[in-house]
């Protein structure tokens, strides 16, 4: 049975996988970035818990990480939309179907990446705040 983090990271690579961009997880960028965007999902770090003893639960905010990536000639306004599409996807339900406390993105930082050969990328991590409790910190 999977634990409450990994349950959650795995809604949340099912929220990203019905934008139209590619979602990924945990992969490495890939050679060709596909037309409608790339975003590939890094299950960061949990942190550091908070810790209730009656009954103990473990209060995570844990970090994941989005990376977008986009490329063409219209990187810009394609950016714009993938960011605002992932925004809408966690808006629309902010607890993963009742599966974390709250989930929430932080601002993305955007950088242009220039590619030998070929169209450069617009790229930027967009740190995702996933809240939830468990009863064990390996569970």
């Amino acid at each position: 049975m999977p634990t409450p983090r990994e349950t959650i990271l795995a809604a949340l690579h099912a929220r990203l996988s019905a934008l139209p961009a590619t979602a990924l997880r945990g992969e490495v960028l890939p050679e060709r970035v596909p037309a409608d965007g790339l975003l590939i999902l890094r299950d960061g770090e949990p942190g550091e818990p908070e810790v209730t003893l009656s009954p103990l639960a473990y209060h995570y905010q844990h970090r994941a990480e989005i990376e977008a990536v986009v490329q063409g000639t219209d990187r810009d306004a394609a950016f714009d939309t993938l960011v605002a599409s992932i925004g809408a996807a966690l808006s629309a339900d902010r607890t993963l179907g009742g599966l974390c406390d709250w989930g929430e993105a932080e601002a993305p930082q955007p950088v242009d990446l220039p590619v030998e050969g070929a169209a450069s990328l617009k790229a930027a991590v967009i740190p995702v705040i996933l809240h939830y409790t468990t009863a064990d910190p390996l569970a």
